[in-house]
């Protein structure tokens, strides 16, 4: 199949792009993008495809920006039920701190996935997939973290697996067993510390041995944060994850800064998120790392908050810049990416060229799949989007429709 005609033809080729690097968007006027099978075969000028690839079948993206597939590195799309009545609360002035402290936010969410059975969390999951796919999301982590109790923890896990083999997504999972402290460990944080590196972990790894059909060790995150895991206690889950030998992340940052980003660049993280109120030394040590720090504009923005992902901060210091939607139903229920692409570069003071590489190759990093997904080269998955606009700064300028034309996925083309 050759796409030819492109208006920008956005490759993005190249490494993950650090520092004030980003934004180096690699475009070729009136490119084409030969695919042959599942994969990227060549990349040129339409000229030059067209007359080398003259019996392809063709798709004419005339007027059409083509760029990679986006990468949401950060998203907790299984669960059970909503939380609409707790919006009221927090436009009444409630905190997000203080509706959980009262049995709210997360933990009637755990509630209602406890209560899920399998087939429950599937059906509920699919349609927030199939949107944030049909909104240009060809790859997506997924947490697991509404069981906080091995057996809805793995639950939820096996949702995740269940959904990456029906849907054409590719699907990457995390287990968040340390997302809050279980309701029967309410005020004995050390005890479910305790628990989640005893029990839990060696059951995510003998149930992976058993269930996770040769896939690579899903990741381990943790939320460092007061109220939830404190600095010490996120330390000793994730030194016994990375024991285990599996791959870490952190939540850090979101509303108190506990050194959690530093932990995660001395343990060498795929990512640190959120990241909000990182301090000027947190942001050196991601600087100097390889750890990706991932912005999530939603979550500011869903709970009203004036501060967001220190961008620039990070930039200078020569961090690896990503963003996420954060898809979640308590803070930032929205499973459109190209949402979080228009808040960054208004609220994270980021180009649009930033975002979309912060939303592509960046993104795959966070996810360990930057060799495979996130820019345009021979050899990657084909796995590209074709916007129904003549120049990608219009994605960020523009927000709220979807301006996703088709999305092609493993060389399967998907017409919106």
């Amino acid at each position: 199949m050759l796409i030819h005609s492109a208006a920008q033809l956005v490759t993005i080729a190249g490494p993950p792009q650090r520092g004030k690097e980003l934004g180096n968007l690699k475009i070729i006027p009136d490119g084409a993008v030969y695919i042959q099978g599942e994969k990227i075969s060549a990349i040129a000028t339409s000229a030059e495809l067209c007359k080398q690839y003259h019996h392809a079948e063709k798709i004419n993206a005339s007027q059409k920006v083509v760029l990679p597939g986006f990468v949401d590195p950060h998203t907790h799309a299984v669960w059970a039920g909503d939380r609409a009545a707790e919006f009221e609360l927090k436009l009444e002035g409630k905190t997000y701190l203080e509706i959980l402290q009262a049995g709210g936010g997360i933990l009637s969410t755990v509630r209602a996935t406890r209560e899920a059975n399998l087939e429950t969390l599937i059906d509920q999951t699919r349609s927030r997939l199939w949107r944030a796919f049909r909104h240009g999301s060809t790859t997506i982590e997924v947490k697991t973290g509404y069981g906080l109790e091995t057996e809805t923890e793995l639950r939820i896990l096996a949702a995740i697996l269940a959904l990456d083999d029906e849907g054409p997504w590719d699907l990457v999972p995390t287990f968040l067993g340390a997302h809050a402290i279980a309701p029967e460990f309410r005020g004995d944080p050390q005890g479910y510390t305790n628990l989640v590196c005893t029990e839990m972990l060696p059951a995510l790894l003998d149930w992976w041995d058993k269930n996770g059909r040769g896939r690579p060790l899903p990741y381990v995150d943790v939320f460092c944060e007061t109220g939830a895991f404190d600095l010490a206690q996120s330390q000793q889950i994730l030194i016994r994850a990375k024991e285990m030998g599996f791959p870490l992340k952190i939540h850090a940052d979101e509303f108190d800064n506990l050194g959690g980003a530093r932990l995660a660049a001395s343990m060498n993280a795929a990512s640190a998120d959120h990241l909000v109120t990182t301090s000027d030394e947190d942001i050196t040590a991601i600087g100097l790392s390889d750890t990706v720090a991932v912005g999530l504009p939603g979550t500011p923005f869903g709970l009203a908050q004036k501060d967001y992902t220190p961008a620039q901060k990070i930039l200078a210091a020569g961090g690896i810049l990503a963003l996420a939607s954060d898809l979640n139903p308590g803070t930032t229920w929205c499973e459109n990416l190209q949402i979080s692409i228009a808040l960054a570069c208004r609220y994270m003071n980021i180009t649009p060229a930033q975002a979309i590489a912060a939303a592509t190759i960046n993104a795959a990093a966070a996810v360990g799949l930057a060799d495979k997904v996130g820019s345009l080269e021979p050899g990657k998955q084909a796995d590209l989007l074709l916007l129904d606009i003549p120049d990608y700064r219009q994605l960020g300028y523009r927000y709220g429709t979807n301006l996703v034309d088709a999305v092609i996925k493993n060389g399967t083309v998907f017409q919106n």
